[in-house]
């Protein structure tokens, strides 16, 4: 990489298409910013990106159009874990995103967030090669493109940001992944169960620091978080998800009691 400004950098990850491309550009961008190479001195403002960067083999439907995913079949298996691994690029592109696109914020923001990438992008090549063991690769089957489009209603504001993507939709991962494993289990597939052990792990870590920036951009707004997060989820989601929800991942991820009997109706 030749940049010397973290926003460009990220422009360039964002834009890369091909995995083994975006996973290279992702963890030398991350380098890059350990050893204090990229700055953040941006001299213009962050442009409208429409699409991220996505293998020209992938096919994107709607989420109706998707193959199901049977784990009791091999073909199901790698149904299951090519839209598991389809959620980690995305993840990748959205965590980039959150560094292109939100200009003026604390150093720490930018840091989190390149973390963030660098640990999408671990954790879709921990997926793809399990993929591989299964006879499939990356882009044999299409994906949709619902996070994406989320990035894109929220590209508005960092705070809306926060509240949707890291403490909605990746939460929502903490919220399956133990039903995922169970039926993993039931087949057999304990090498897959491993691997949504360490992408719980770390996707509590991911949601957290979603929880820490929305409440940070809420006291400096003056906003009562709960309130607000209420508030967004009932704009923009129409309410709280309908459960079971892992309620000890949501609490380490920082979610409040008060949160938490709301999502469940009770609050």
């Amino acid at each position: 990489m030749n940049e010397t400004n973290l926003f460009d950098a990220a422009l360039a990850c964002l834009r890369a298409a091909e995995a083994a491309d975006k996973v290279a550009q992702t963890r030398a961008t991350a380098q890059a910013w350990r050893d204090g190479r990229l700055g953040l001195t941006a001299a213009t403002p962050a442009q409208d990106i429409a699409a991220a960067g996505r293998p020209a083999r992938l096919q994107l439907v709607l989420p109706r159009d998707l193959p199901q995913r049977r784990p009791d079949s091999r073909e199901g298996r790698a149904i299951l874990f090519h839209a598991l691994t389809h959620i980690e690029f995305n993840a990748i592109n959205l965590a980039w995103d959150a560094v292109y696109r939100f200009r003026g914020m604390p150093a720490a923001f930018y840091g989190d967030w390149i973390r963030v990438a660098e640990e999408e992008a671990y954790h879709f090549e921990l997926l793809r090669a399990h993929l591989n063991t299964l006879g499939a690769d990356y882009g044999d089957w299409p994906g949709h493109n619902g996070l994406w489009e989320m990035a894109l209603k929220t590209a508005h504001d960092p705070l809306v940001r926060m509240a949707l993507v890291p403490r909605c939709l990746e939460a929502r991962g903490l919220d399956v992944n133990p039903g995922i494993q169970a039926k993993l289990r039931a087949v057999g597939d304990e090498a897959g169960c491993a691997l949504l052990d360490i992408i719980l792990r770390d996707e509590i870590g991911h949601v957290a620091i979603g929880d820490r920036w929305f409440r940070h951009l809420c006291a400096e707004r003056g906003l009562e978080v709960e309130a607000t997060y209420r508030q967004l989820m009932d704009e923009y989601m129409k309410g709280p998800p309908k459960g079971p929800f892992h309620l000890e991942a949501r609490r380490r991820a920082g979610f409040s009691e008060a949160e938490l009997a709301y999502l469940q109706g009770v609050g």
